[in-house]
């Protein structure tokens, strides 16, 4: 998003929001950061410990980098952390080029993410198509599963091969290994964490699992790996500062990855952001963002800890639980390391069976699986990008998925654009039918606001859109997009309508859509957005579009009230 003017353009959102503190949003933080930091602390252990690294690793950048991204950053509710996303690639890394390899790349990747905030790079995440980010978004998640099938059953399979057919061939070779009190313990835990929410929201379900299946298997001395017998605990305390290794000879090798680590970075911490601010109704400064990212980053190895971003779900409690500045989550950060310094022992003794059940829900909501059901409604090039970046990241590298996506989707890009381009001769019939288009004869009614797309509608400029109406209390009761001059359209562009569709339904509003050519009409039928929004709020013309407003406005007296919201019949 366009980052605000100066002279706050480089401030923190932590020193804007001090202005006007106050001990009611300081008690609203302390709650928060409380709750999201006991939320964050089995999460931390399971992807230290699915990455290839002591769980204290996951603990020590949930601490120094959660800190550092809510004191720095350009969101009021973000909340930074080691996530999913980097589980695959740090593995990778390690794998090949040991542990002061992943050290070096995460502070690449630092120095890549400040650079890319303080030349306003930043915008370059939104040039990566939706196929691309959902297909990596759903091979990762597969990964993320498949390295927690020898935890989750108990398997004694030795060592595994890093990469996915290899891992699942040895797996099944040791498929009878399996042992039944860690298989118990962890459906055990994994029903807890699913079934809990329904109880109540207010313990987090991994947190309730943790402490049961921790308290059943040292009660029963069950026969399980525990956190103790892998790694022989978690040192209490502060971690121990230390500069990595560096190696000059290493610094071409791990570039690629290095770039890598900061892309998906910057597009996770940013998605996670842009979700804060709708559900918070603030805007974040992507710029300082992306640099508390970077400076994040470049601290942790200090520490021995891992690659970093926003997190969705984390960002999405600390809201809930009622977060009102940055400071809930530095008090997230500070929950954790007075874990460290107090509970470090106990530690020891957590099934690795429960932080399996753990990822797995983490791999699960993080995999965007209902979006498969849009992208198979596209063209067949939308599905090739989408099933090209997932099958490579799946059986080959999560950089090589996204480099070849990132080609695909430019090369599609390249296309649609080409297609848009029509020659034919103006014939009398032609200029009639332009007449039901033109705005300069037309009333447009005070309840009636009418926004136009010129160009096209494809990724990498969708989030003009989101920028024009970021604030909808200007907008009439009825909004109509009027599409006449959209060339083309592709699965982002398509999302991004979505997505107004819906913020729009919210406050009341409804939207028409008018003037759609050959290959947006087209797009829009596949996708399922005529449904989205109801086949009557459709229009050929902006004249058609203009007396469905009226119809509108004359049932429901032009209130904008959510019955009026109603009549865009699809549901979210």
């Amino acid at each position: 998003m366009t980052p605000p003017k100066e002279p706050s353009r480089w401030l923190p959102k932590s020193l804007v929001c001090l202005r006007h503190y106050s001990w009611r949003k300081f008690i609203a933080d302390v709650i928060a950061g409380l709750t999201v930091g006991l939320v964050a602390l089995p999460l931390a252990m399971a992807f230290g410990i699915a990455s290839g690294v002591a769980p204290q690793a996951g603990l020590y950048t949930a601490v120094t980098a959660g800190f550092l991204i809510s004191a720095l950053g350009g969101s009021r509710t973000q909340i930074g952390g080691p996530t999913g996303a980097f589980v695959v690639i740090v593995a990778g890394i390690i794998a090949k080029f040991g542990v002061s390899g992943l050290l070096m790349v995460t502070a690449m990747a630092g120095v890549i993410l400040i650079i890319m905030g303080a030349t306003g790079l930043g915008v370059a995440v939104r040039f990566i198509p939706r196929p691309v980010t959902i297909g990596f978004t759903n091979g990762i998640s597969v990964l993320i599963a498949s390295t927690q099938l020898a935890d989750f059953f108990g398997l004694r399979a030795g060592d595994v091969p890093s990469d996915f057919l290899g891992r699942m061939k040895v797996l099944a070779a040791h498929a009878s290994t399996a042992s039944f009190a860690t298989t118990l313990v962890a459906c055990g835990s994994l029903g807890v964490i699913l079934i809990w929410p329904f109880v109540t929201k207010r313990v987090p379900g991994s947190i309730l699992a943790l402490f049961a299946a921790t308290s059943v298997a040292m009660l029963l001395h069950l026969p399980l790996a525990t956190i103790g017998t892998k790694f022989g605990g978690i040192p209490t305390g502060l971690p121990a500062f230390h500069i990595p290794q560096f190696r000059a000879d290493l610094i071409a090798p791990l570039l690629p990855s290095a770039f890598t680590v900061a892309l998906l970075a910057a597009v996770e911490s940013l998605l996670s952001a842009v979700v804060a601010d709708g559900m918070t109704g603030d805007r974040h400064n992507s710029n300082v963002e992306l640099i508390a990212q970077g400076a994040a980053n470049l601290i942790t190895p200090l520490v021995g800890g891992i690659p970093a971003t926003g997190a969705i779900a984390r960002t999405a409690t600390n809201i809930r639980s009622g977060a009102q500045t940055p400071v809930a989550g530095m008090i997230h950060a500070l929950t954790l390391l007075g874990i460290l310094a107090v509970a470090a022992p106990l530690a020891k003794y957590i099934p690795l069976a429960t932080l399996a059940a753990v990822l797995f829900v983490v791999a699960y909501n993080m995999g965007e699986w209902r979006e498969i059901g849009s992208i198979l409604r596209l063209s067949w090039a939308d599905k090739a990008v989408w099933l090209a970046t997932f099958a490579l990241t799946v059986l080959a590298d999560l950089t090589v998925a996204v480099e070849v996506g990132v080609a695909l989707a430019a090369l599609l890009y390249i296309y649609r654009v080409s297609q848009t381009t029509t020659v034919a001769a103006v014939t009398p019939e032609y200029v009639e039918s332009g007449r039901l288009h033109i705005l300069q004869d037309k009333e447009i009614p005070p309840y009636v606001t009418i926004l136009r797309i010129h160009g096209p509608f494809l990724f990498g400029a969708t989030d003009r859109l989101a920028d024009e109406t970021a604030d909808l209390s200007g907008l009439g009761s009825v909004v109509i997009l009027r599409v006449r001059n959209m060339t083309a359209i592709d699965a982002t562009g398509v999302h991004e309508l979505e997505k107004l569709s819906n913020r729009l339904r919210r406050t009341g509003r409804v939207m028409l859509l008018c003037g759609a050519r050959r290959q947006p009409a087209t797009m829009l039928e596949q996708a399922d957005f005529v449904r989205h929004i109801g086949s009557d709020n459709i229009l050929p013309h902006v004249q058609a579009a203009l007396h469905r407003a009226r119809e509108i406005h004359s049932e429901f007296d032009g209130l904008g009230s959510e019955a009026a919201g109603d009549l865009q019949a699809a549901p979210m």
